[in-house]
């Protein structure tokens, strides 16, 4: 995990001292929270604003008092809030909360702070706060719209329907991977349905975790699709299939904050394959999945772009079902029409391109396929995305001119596709190998080539900067 500017956590406040120094409509605002949690709340203020005093009539739990906070006050709380003006009561306040043993918050004056309130969502008991650490107050608030936005009308009644059946769940004393069934259902349902859980949910759940458990101890495997690197490309079934995996056998290629996705507890193992480096050999990788799955594990192989183009998958898909294992196939976007959308670029197109064709230009041996249909690929009517093709571009280059490719067609190499750091060289096909070369290349590369590409300049740029130029 990488360094967290501060430790979310949430704190019980129930029954516990809350003390409010300041009468401002910000600090009604903390008032109502902290007796939203369940705090008893002193709030301290000599000329308080009218919506605090109607607080405290309203809330037990809120006690009002005209007057400063003393010294004495903050002994045995909690918590001590304050609005002041000045740096200087802002710093005589956390000292005499610290004093007192109590964290101290000042409000807007972080640096008088030992902790911050987040943007919340409330749906009680399911509780979101986001920070931003301070940076951007506006970030914060769009984000809590987004996932406003995104969370089911009635997520409330599912949450406060988690909690009532986690301790009845318990005393069932069921199999871990059968309760986690249980919870993974009922998580499918919550998001699906229109309304809250139905009376007999709970026992309809528990029957058909209880049917699917034998399955589930028999383990299975499913490849999917990590997409092309951006994280944002991952479908949701992906991601879905990620956060109930036992373990995760993922590619090099595939982008760490895609395997940070993954449920907590799995086990995430490199399976990395590249080409001309030391790489985990296909056999072993089918044999850890047959092995692992028939520990009655859920295993996921995680392949960069598609699992289906270039992803070795048939060789995977054989060795599985011939050993007994389930399986299951995740699709992702693979990375040329990843590249492609961030380039902005039809592959197809009335007039210029009828068909789109990929091929690989790295066989067995590491050299280019001596099976290539060469009269297909210099076709002008028809867009080509080349896989795996740095390395042997200058020969790939060479056969096309032969069997009469114009040598003025558009041509472009993308390396890192979709990534923060994606990098495009554009040329004519002529061209591109002397430009490539004057490169130094460390990732992953597309080779395109066709008329539909004559939009893109001939610059050597990361794509922010192409951007940037368009």
């Amino acid at each position: 995990m990488t360094g967290l500017a501060s430790l979310p956590v949430f704190f019980n406040l129930k029954g516990k001292r809350a003390i409010l120094a300041g009468g401002s409509n910000a600090a009604l605002w903390k008032a109502e929270l902290l007796q939203a949690a369940g705090a008893d709340v002193e709030v301290y203020a000599i000329a308080p604003c009218p919506g605090l005093a109607e607080l405290a009539d309203r809330r037990p739990s809120v006690r009002l008092f005209l007057r400063d906070v003393q010294n004495e006050d903050l002994n045995g709380a909690t918590l001590a809030i304050a609005d002041v003006g000045s740096a200087a009561e802002a710093e005589r306040f956390r000292a005499a909360a610290n004093a007192a043993g109590a964290p101290a918050n000042v409000i807007d004056k972080p640096a008088f702070s030992d902790f911050q309130f987040g943007a919340i969502v409330d749906r009680s008991p399911l509780v979101i706060a986001i920070s931003t650490d301070g940076a951007s107050p506006i970030l914060t608030q769009a984000l809590r719209g987004r996932i406003e936005a995104i969370l089911p009308g009635a997520i409330k009644l599912w949450a406060a329907a988690a909690k009532s059946w986690r301790k009845p769940l318990k005393a069932l004393a069921l199999p871990p991977k059968a309760r986690r069934r249980f919870w993974e259902l009922f998580n499918a349902k919550a998001f699906a349905a229109n309304g809250g859980p139905g009376e007999n949910l709970f026992a309809e759940l528990l029957a058909e975790a209880g049917r699917q458990s034998q399955s589930v101890e028999k383990g299975s495997v499913v490849l999917v699709g990590a997409g092309p690197g951006d994280p944002e490309l991952l479908t949701l079934k992906a991601l879905r299939m990620l956060q109930s995996a036992d373990v995760v056998l993922y590619d090099d290629l595939v982008a760490p904050a895609i395997v940070d996705m993954a449920r907590r507890e799995a086990e995430k193992i490199a399976v990395g394959k590249r080409g001309y480096k030391p790489s985990c050999q296909q056999d072993h990788i089918i044999s850890m999945m047959i092995g692992l799955a028939k520990e009655g594990k859920r295993v996921v192989r995680l392949k960069g772009g598609d699992p289906m183009i270039f992803g070795r998958a048939t060789e995977e898909i054989s060795a599985l079902r011939a050993a007994g294992i389930a399986i299951e196939v995740v699709p992702g976007v693979t990375a040329a029409l990843g590249a492609a959308a961030a380039l902005q670029v039809s592959l197809t197109e009335r007039d210029k391109a009828r068909r789109v064709q990929f091929i690989t230009a790295h066989a067995h041996d590491g050299k280019l396929p001596q099976d290539i249909d060469w009269r297909a690929l210099s076709d002008p009517r028809a867009s080509s995305v080349v896989y795996m093709g740095a390395r042997t571009l200058g020969v790939l280059v060479e056969r096309l001119l032969a069997h009469g490719l114009d040598p003025a067609t558009p041509a472009l190499l993308v390396e890192r596709a979709t990534c923060a750091d994606e990098r495009r060289i554009g040329a004519t096909i002529a061209s591109l190998p002397g430009k490539v070369a004057a490169e130094t290349l460390s990732g992953p590369c597309l080779i395109f080539i066709g008329a539909v590409f004559a939009t893109i300049e001939g610059e050597v740029a990361p794509a922010k900067e192409a951007a940037q130029i368009d």
